[in-house]
């Protein structure tokens, strides 16, 4: 939820900057002046589900069945999408312009394809929760930034005082308490990169 010491003007235009994993992500929510709204761990896929099946579950299954099993992760992840924005949305109303998310490699258009061939399945599930966050958004009408993570954290440099992310994060840290970790500086470095870029 919104702590309560955040001001109108702090909340307005948010984007929630995303740094995804396997069937899980951490967000954070930040304003173009680099305020820290919120932040939180969603889940993307049912607990009962793989969460990686191009790249584990699948490689040991006849290959129908694997892509019917990647269809039923790719539905649930598309399902925790849908519920996770709302959610966001609901603590944020009228004020999220966009989510912020990791640009995807290239893979092959078939999931078929996507299990059999090495350099593709290694990719393919955090696509598949990328495209399924992208897909909830630009379906409540949010912009979709998608950014490099090699170089997002030397951009936002530019949007935080002092122009230094890494000296500005302690502060963040101690003002939420923990956790704070590595995907959470790169979601907010997201989150500040992509509400400059609108």
């Amino acid at each position: 939820m919104m702590p309560a010491n955040i001001s109108q003007r702090e909340a307005r235009g948010v984007f929630a900057g995303i740094s995804d994993h396997g069937g899980w992500a951490v967000v954070v929510t930040a304003s173009p002046e680099g305020a820290l709204p919120d932040r939180r761990r969603i889940e993307l896929v049912d607990a009962d589900l793989p969460k990686i099946p191009h790249h584990s579950e699948a490689q040991s299954l006849p290959l129908p069945e694997a892509v019917a099993l990647v269809e039923r992760v790719r539905a649930s992840a598309e399902r925790h999408s849908v519920l996770a924005l709302d959610a966001l949305a609901g603590d944020f109303p009228g004020r999220i312009r966009g989510i912020a998310l990791r640009r995807c490699p290239p893979l092959p258009p078939t999931i078929a394809e996507r299990i059999t061939d090495y350099h593709a399945r290694n990719n393919a599930d955090w696509v598949m929760y990328r495209q399924a966050l992208a897909g909830a958004a630009e379906a409540r009408g949010w912009r979709v930034h998608w950014f490099d993570a090699k170089k997002v954290l030397v951009e936002a440099n530019q949007f935080v005082a002092g122009g230094n992310l890494d000296a500005h994060c302690p502060e963040l840290r101690r003002q939420m308490g923990p956790p704070w970790t590595q995907d959470h500086k790169i979601a907010l470095a997201a989150s500040l990169v992509a509400a400059r870029a609108d």
